[in-house]
């Protein structure tokens, strides 16, 4: 049984002897309310006081059989109670209240749906990032798991509209649902859809076909890991060189080079420059390969006469470093001079 489950109900067993030995004085002897409770109580404790009244042939009979029965049912509650503490669930469920309150101060953050294996790449990707992200997971053992990594979770069905409540929903910017269930998969998109519009979804795909049914259900995009890997193993073999400038460009923790986006904010210096006038090149030895537009419009290569307007994103190749310094200027509000 579960502990909590275990300690409720003998606390409940313990209350309702505690109601019956309460009435059963107050029937027998005709005493009031809180006589008949201040007996129960003595009696159930056996700390020895004197009786409140003097007892009937038949309240005493009522006080052996109390006495035999409760005192077996205060020492079960009593051992439900050190069991809970002693095997640590009252410090479980402190430390998740604690967990629970840090999930209610996040805003703008991803949910990622389901911890099996791809489901811990991403929660390492973005811790490594880092990015604020909540994890919700139904089996205990994964739960465990989680929690040995120090991440952020709500344990639950992630169809259920209260788990993903809990795990702050309707404040998030992303959701990632992959589980290994297509169907699942889509029950997840459809709640989380329903449960804020503007959500940007990225659901897992295993099977063909499902791709359609994900997007129909509300999936801003569907990856399916099956398909990407099959199709770089393939160019591992065709085009082994250019995967290999892959590998470096995107590998997160590389000393080399770095594929990257960026935004660039309104109050950004970058507004309304060219490219060659922003400096980004010349002053940073930063490769500009695309610019998608605010209207989702994918520019590749620009020329170096393209205008930055504000929304747009920039993919970037450069050196990490390179890659930070450009982050700063997009994002930054400039230091106006008089």
């Amino acid at each position: 049984m579960d502990p909590i489950r275990h300690l409720r109900f003998s606390l409940f067993i313990l209350i309702a002897v505690m109601g019956a030995g309460t009435a059963g004085y107050a029937v027998i002897e005709d005493w009031s309310f809180f006589d008949a409770l201040y007996m129960t109580v003595i009696t159930l404790a056996t700390v020895g006081y004197g009786e409140v009244h003097r007892l009937s042939e038949e309240g005493k009979a009522f006080t052996i059989l109390l006495i035999l029965f409760g005192a077996g049912i205060i020492a079960y509650a009593v051992g439900s109670l050190i069991q809970f503490t002693v095997e640590g669930h009252l410090l479980g469920i402190l430390g998740r209240k604690k967990v629970e309150k840090q999930i209610r101060k996040l805003k703008g953050h991803y949910i990622i749906c389901g911890y099996g294996r791809i489901g811990h790449l991403i929660c390492r990707e973005f811790h490594n990032r880092p990015l604020p992200f909540v994890v919700v997971e139904r089996e205990p053992d994964l739960c465990q798991k989680i929690e040995a990594e120090g991440f952020l979770h709500v344990r639950g069905d992630a169809t259920d509209d209260e788990v993903l409540m809990a795990a702050g929903i309707e404040r998030a910017r992303g959701l990632v649902t992959v589980v290994t269930s297509d169907t699942e998969n889509v029950y997840i998109t459809l709640t989380a859809r329903g449960l804020n519009p503007e959500l940007f979804i990225l659901a897992r795909s295993g099977e063909e076909g499902s791709e359609k049914k994900l997007k129909r259900a509300g999936a801003n995009k569907v990856i399916s890991p099956y398909t990407i890997g099959a199709n770089r193993m393939a160019q591992a073999i065709l085009r082994p060189s250019v995967m290999d400038f892959i590998e470096i460009a995107t590998a997160g923790r590389n000393l080399e080079l770095q594929l990257e986006e960026i935004r660039v904010d309104a109050a950004s210096a970058l507004v309304g420059k060219s490219l060659v006038a922003s400096g980004i090149r010349r002053d940073l030895g930063i490769i500009i390969v695309g610019i998608k537009k605010g209207d989702g419009q994918m520019v590749f290569n620009p020329a170096s006469d393209v205008e930055i307007a504000a929304s747009d994103i920039l993919i970037t190749l450069g050196q990490p470093a390179a890659i930070r310094n450009l982050e700063e200027i997009a994002l930054v509000e400039p230091v106006d001079t008089v």
